[in-house]
């Protein structure tokens, strides 16, 4: 989310997704398996939407990583427990830390083009939900926005994912996204990992971060918009009905 994408696979892996069956073995940033979240307060009686709503304000009230920001934690994400569609992209840019809005920016102009949705489709969160792999803006770095942080990603997405009960597709927007959840199941580069997405389904669909930075991948790899982009609009509109 307003943040340039990495080729390379440097970000650290996470867990695979609980609701969503991938046959990936689940791994985290120190190599370890099976990862435990840290305590929450919520209950386990809760009713869906109850622990969800609960669960987001917590991760709105995070400040882990708080000393490492170059501005207070403001962390952006949205989700209700009908979602059928998660979107994880890397981090808020600048842009999008400011208004609080996800993907409002020129990247998520782009990706709204890529799966034809209208703001109102795309915002909807009874059908989309949007959490990032990093919640919080990183900062800037010499070549964009530094990576997401690795304390993130670990302690809120297995949370919120068990909290999406109906979730059955989630978008990887990016090489961090993509190492978090797939981990060593990804090709040698992005492009291969992206051209062979129907590896990942039926439960994950890879893409390119859609930044303008990476005009000139786009430019390279014709293909996307030809071949991968018009099939992830079909999946994309048959889950939502449209």
């Amino acid at each position: 989310m307003g943040m340039s994408p990495h080729a390379g696979h440097n970000e650290p892996s996470g867990t695979s997704p609980r609701a969503v069956q991938t046959g990936v073995t689940p791994v985290t940033e120190d190599g370890s398996r099976d990862a435990k979240p840290p305590p929450s307060f919520l209950c386990e009686n809760l009713e869906p939407e109850s622990h969800l709503e609960r669960l987001l304000l917590e991760a709105r009230r995070c400040r882990i990583c708080a000393a490492h920001l170059p501005l207070p934690p403001r962390p952006i994400l949205r989700a209700t427990a009908s979602a059928r569609l998660l979107i994880v992209g890397q981090a808020p840019g600048r842009r999008v830390h400011e208004t609080g809005i996800p993907w409002n920016d020129p990247s998520g102009d782009r990706l709204r083009a890529w799966l034809g949705l209208t703001k109102e489709v795309f915002y909807n969160e009874a059908r989309i939900a949007i959490i990032p792999t990093g919640l919080c803006y990183p900062g800037k770095g010499d070549r964009g926005d530094l990576p997401p942080r690795s304390e993130c990603a670990p302690t809120w997405h297995p949370r919120l994912r068990e909290a999406l009960r109906h979730l059955e597709l989630i978008l990887l927007v990016g090489a961090h996204a993509q190492a978090y959840y797939l981990g060593n199941a990804r090709k040698r580069t992005l492009a291969e990992t992206v051209r062979n997405y129907r590896e990942y389904l039926p439960g994950m669909v890879p893409l390119p971060h859609p930044s303008p930075r990476n005009q000139q991948w786009f430019k390279l790899n014709p293909w996307l918009e030809a071949e991968v982009l018009p099939e992830v609009r079909k999946l994309v509109w048959r889950l939502l009905g449209l």
